[in-house]
Formats: C-alpha cells, sequence, structure tokens
C-alpha cells in the first residue's frame, strides 16, 4: 500500500531519502492479530517497510493471513488519517512486502516480495531452484518482484545454517564488494548483508562501507541491530535500510513498541 503514482521497487529503491528503517514480521512467531498490532505501532514510529516472512515454519496460510490482517489494520489507520485534518494519511501508505523463505511461503495479498538469491549458499535449492518453483505463482498472483542479492554473514545464525552458506567474515571486505558487484551486475535492484536473526554482533561495518563503495544499488542490513545507535553505525557506513525483527516481537505492549522503535529510529537519523 504505497503512494499510487509509485511502484512498490521505486519506493524502495529511491535512495534520495536517505537510511530507512524496516520490521520483519514473522508469521511463525505471532498470531495476525499481534501482527497487526505491531506494525501499526511501527509504522506510527516511523518504519518505512514491513516485511513479512523469514522463519522456517512459515507456510502460505500463516504468511497469508498475517499480511491480510497487517493490510487491513493499516487500511482502517489510513482511512481515520483521511478524516483527521492533523494526520497525513500517506505516512501509512507502505509496501508490505514477502521476505519468503522459499516458495511455499506465499501470499496474492502481498504488494511485492524480495525475489532474491542467497548468494554464499552451497546449495542450487537457494541459488535458483525455489525461485524457480515460485515464479509462476509470483507472476500469476501479480506480486511485484524485487530482485535482491542476500549474503549472510558471520555469526550467520540460524539463516546461515538452513541456507548452507558459506558465511562472509568480518574481515572480508574484498569479497562483500564482489558479492554487491555481482548483484548490480545481474540487475537486482537491491543488495541485503544480514547478520542472521538473533545476531550477538550485526554485520561488521567495514562490510557494509566496502559494498557500498562497490555499488549504488539499494544496500540492505539486518540482524543483531537492537538499539538506534549501532544503527546510525550501519547508516553511517553506507546502509539505505536498517531492518528489525527479533527486537519487535520482545513487545507485547504496542505503545511500549512504538516508543522504543520511535526513539531507535531518531538515533539512527540524527
Amino acid at each position: 500500500m504505497i503512494h499510487e503514482d509509485r511502484t512498490t521497487r521505486d519506493f524502495i529503491c529511491d535512495r534520495s531519502q536517505g537510511t530507512r528503517h524496516g520490521i520483519v514480521i514473522d508469521p511463525a512467531e505471532q498470531t495476525p492479530e499481534t501482527a497487526a498490532k505491531r506494525a501499526i505501532a511501527a509504522v506510527s514510529a516511523g518504519t518505512r517497510m514491513i516485511l513479512v516472512g523469514g522463519s522456517s515454519d512459515t507456510d502460505s496460510n500463516n504468511v497469508h493471513q498475517t499480511i491480510v490482517a497487517i493490510k487491513e489494520g493499516l487500511e482502517l489507520v489510513t482511512w481515520a488519517s483521511s478524516q483527521d485534518s492533523i494526520m497525513d494519511e500517506n505516512n501509512w501508505k507502505i509496501p508490505i512486502v514477502l521476505f519468503p523463505q522459499g516458495a511455499a511461503s506465499l501470499s496474492p495479498a502481498a504488494d511485492a516480495i524480495t525475489f532474491m538469491m542467497l548468494m554464499n549458499s552451497t546449495d542450487p535449492r537457494f541459488l535458483i531452484e525455489e525461485q524457480t518453483s515460485g515464479a509462476p505463482y509470483i507472476r500469476k498472483a501479480g506480486i511485484e518482484p524485487v530482485s535482491m542479492g542476500y549474503v549472510i554473514c558471520a555469526p550467520g545464525g540460524k539463516a546461515g545454517e538452513v541456507g548452507k552458506a558459506n558465511l562472509l567474515k568480518s574481515n572480508e571486505t574484498e569479497r562483500s564488494a564482489a558479492y554487491a558487484l555481482t548483484a548490480e551486475m545481474y540487475g537486482f535492484d537491491m543488495f541485503y548483508l544480514e547478520a542472521g536473526s538473533g545476531a550477538k554482533k550485526p554485520v561488521h561495518p567495514d562490510l557494509i562501507k566496502s559494498a557500498r563503495d562497490a555499488t549504488n544499488i539499494t544496500l540492505i542490513v539486518g540482524g543483531g541491530i537492537r538499539d538506534g545507535s549501532t544503527a546510525k553505525i550501519a547508516a553511517q557506513s553506507g546502509a539505505d535500510w536498517i531492518i528489525t525483527g527479533n527486537l519487535v516481537e520482545e513487545f507485547e505492549d504496542a505503545s511500549e513498541l512504538e516508543r522504543t522503535l520511535s526513539e531507535f529510529i531518531k538515533q539512527m537519523t540524527d
């Protein structure tokens, strides 16, 4: 749900906006109702993209139910904003994007999908096979693909384990640059450096900087970023998007989540 004169790809890949914040909602870790409340709190705080997916326990059923609940919640708030002269309804028009672990976790209700290649996987399944399985569904459902090169960095967590990734180590700056450049040469819209869900350490700033120096495509960084000061380091290193997931799941109270993310985003962008 974005401005009518822009595609989701245009919105996500617009680097003129400065560093923006997005969240990952994992349908396997919360009910659709809880996901909707957290999404509304995050958008109210300044989050500009909601990714849905991520876990190996997701499937098309819980992904679809979660996306529908989030979209309905945001549409209600958007309508309420349109009735209030003080509120700007456009602040609520942000994309709901599939961030799938595979072709079995898709939904036609999404605005777009991160059509990704796990570039440092040693398993053909994550390089091309899941993509080949999902492509016909994506075309039939009319979901906008936003192509993405995805690289998992040490420590990698479950994502690195499941994806059988040859992890990018913190001192491998030339390798990071080469992956980013390869993503650009493939024609990908985005390049994502991921430390892994719940990682104790975020992606090293040198890896972000080397990727940024190598290419002009949209650069996303996630994993292990739990506070605004850490996010700011990633932003200053060249990240266009900072993604958080586990941080959002820690809050049952939507107001507390909104306050926390508001401070997080303020620190990130100051």
